[in-house]
């Protein structure tokens, strides 16, 4: 015999709903404030895309998850999206992603975590970070 308890599920899909708007919400917590991007040729076709910005996670910050997402103009099939995190110049997290067949890619990362009572605020403050993709040269279009 199947029970069903409509007043847990009612409290779980709550949640439920309450983590997924979380998630979405984090874009504003972690608000870009610039964006620099360079290409740096490997060979004649292919190149490396840097793109460096930034994200703040103020101090009241109640949300658990932050990302990086995009997506690859170009990209070269293979090859990861590689991400690396700096506070203060120092290096505090790196990852890779695979870049989708559409050239999207995201990475999610925790940013604050509460385990049996206890916060730990793994990310906190202002951070750089800089966000390299292997992409094919644009093709010269100049004529003789």
């Amino acid at each position: 015999m199947l029970i069903f308890d409509f007043n847990n599920f009612s409290f779980m899909l709550v949640k439920s709903v309450i983590v997924i708007i979380s998630l979405a919400l984090v874009l504003s917590m972690t608000s870009s404030v610039f964006a620099d991007t360079t290409l740096t040729p490997i060979d004649s076709t292919k190149g490396i895309e840097k793109t460096i910005t930034s994200f703040t996670v103020t101090k009241n910050n109640k949300l658990p998850w932050g990302f990086v997402e995009g997506k690859v103009t170009n990209p070269v099939e293979g090859n990861p999206v590689i991400i690396q995190i700096f506070k203060n110049g120092e290096p505090v997290h790196f990852a890779q992603t695979d870049v989708k067949k559409d050239g999207s890619f995201q990475y999610k990362f925790r940013v604050r975590d509460v385990t049996d009572g206890k916060i730990t605020k793994i990310f906190d403050g202002d951070y750089i970070v800089k966000i390299f993709k292997v992409v094919y040269l644009p093709v010269s279009t100049t004529s003789a």
